[in-house]
């Protein structure tokens, strides 16, 4: 009976603060959206070792793989009818969506129709357990030619529904076994800067839909949904240009608060009502890097043109800009496109070059700085950890394993030919799940 009833609160515990169970990877960057898992996992591996099973992933997509239970849920972009085969241009480089020379905005993809599709896959062995399509259409604009893809929204799950935005294509909900509940539009065609395209992960927590709608073009916004429903719960302005960082939910002093970065500013939105709680301007421009916090500070950072990052001490209302609520900064080696990890009070931050670093997150004091891993990489993937080792996988062919701790130590470089990687891992009961191009791969044994 005591067994009972500790599994009953366990259980209710769980559901109370939407937190996975340790076998589940429900959303992009984790159960505690740290990018931490919970658990072990594999070290060293190969395209022959270790390799559980790989399928097939048609289309293009760069959305990170979500897990619960004995399935994982991927979503992705299929070209379908005449022209689909046709050649990609490439991608123009100016900013602010002026087109170069015989360009059109948002080169990098066939403008044909597309399939926006969503897969679930089993745990055991990558057979295809269902497939759906949300809608089919003809984007209208497109992507980064190597970086973008028109499924890059990464899906999210609460264990009774499976959350799937495409952008201005709409949000999708559906059971575990592939059963449409509702849709919804945004209203809106965003226009990404550079025609780069779409890219913010969907955020779920208790009842409420998250997802970032920032655009070069007029009307930027942030958007709750209720889940279950599909109905706006609010909307509102944001001041913001095209960003890719998608909504942070902490709750600090009994108050649930969405943290959403920007280019103007870094402003805290009240759960319930969407009302702006505290701002904070003077991060700098393209941040991308989903926010962490350690107990009171948050931690918020760009690496771009003039990297910054702020520490900001967390409790207090209204403007915070250039006050002593900036507990510290930094402005070397801080992420551009990856999202930090943060465990054990030590913050670690990839550079899209493959340069690691490892800071006290109390205090911004570094335990090493800008260390690389032997040889020239490039990272759009963010790094994800397990039983204190760190997992980056590289856009060329490698994942590289590090030994978390202040002191930096490679431990192995798992290697997978003519792979590229994008899409985020995701480490869920020991297996780890890879992202390919066109392959999804689970990698099973192996562990330290």
């Amino acid at each position: 009976m005591m067994r009972s009833g500790i599994l009953l609160f366990v259980s209710a515990a769980l559901a109370a603060n939407n937190i996975s169970k340790p076998d589940d990877w429900a959303q992009w960057r984790g159960p505690d959206r740290d990018g931490v898992a919970r658990g072990d996992a594999a070290v060293k591996w190969s395209a022959t070792e270790n390799i559980a099973w790989k399928a097939e992933v048609p289309g293009k997509g760069h959305s990170s793989p979500v897990i619960w239970g004995d399935r994982i849920f991927v979503t992705t972009a299929v070209p379908v009818g005449a022209g689909a085969q046709a050649s990609a241009p490439e991608p123009e480089r100016k900013r602010g969506g002026k087109k170069g020379p015989g360009r059109r905005r948002g080169g990098g993809a066939p403008m044909v129709d597309h399939e926006f599709t969503v897969l679930a896959y089993s745990r055991k062995d990558g057979k295809l357990l269902w497939k759906q399509v949300a809608v089919t259409e003809k984007p209208h604009e497109g992507y980064h030619q190597r970086y973008g893809s028109f499924s890059s929204n990464s899906p999210v799950t609460d264990g009774k529904r499976l959350y799937v935005s495409f952008g201005s294509r709409g949000v999708y909900a559906y059971d575990l076994d592939g059963k449409l509940l509702w849709k919804r539009s945004p209203d809106v065609k965003l226009q990404m800067r550079n025609g780069f395209g779409e890219g913010s992960a969907t955020v779920v927590d208790g009842d409420t839909v998250l997802l970032n709608f920032d655009q070069d073009g007029p009307g930027s916004f942030i958007w709750a949904i209720d889940a279950a429903t599909g109905k706006e719960r609010w909307r509102v302005p944001r001041d913001e240009v095209s960003t890719w960082s998608a909504p942070y939910v902490i709750t600090h002093a009994g108050k649930k608060q969405v943290i959403l970065t920007g280019d103007n500013r870094v402003r805290s939105y009240d759960y319930k009502t969407g009302k702006v709680i505290w701002e904070c301007g003077g991060l700098g421009t393209n941040p991308i890097p989903m926010p962490v916090h350690l107990g009171d500070l948050l931690i918020v950072m760009t690496g771009h043109r003039e990297p910054n990052l702020l520490a900001i001490k967390l409790g207090r209302e209204g403007d915070l800009t250039g006050t002593d609520a900036i507990v510290w900064t930094n402005q070397r080696g801080n992420s551009y496109t990856p999202s930090p990890v943060l465990a054990d009070g030590k913050l670690y931050m990839l550079t899209d070059s493959g340069m690691l670093s490892c800071l006290d997150a109390k205090t911004g004091q570094a335990h090493y700085s800008q260390q690389r891993f032997g040889k020239a990489y490039n990272f759009k993937s963010s790094p994800v950890a397990a039983n204190g080792k760190l997992y980056m996988a590289s856009e060329n062919e490698d994942v590289i394993v590090v030994k978390m701790g202040e002191q930096f130590e490679i431990l192995a470089t798992n290697t997978m030919p003519d792979e590229t990687f994008i899409a985020t891992p995701a480490i869920a009961g020991g297996d780890i799940y890879l992202r390919g191009q066109q392959t999804l791969y689970c990698i099973r044994g192996g562990k330290q």
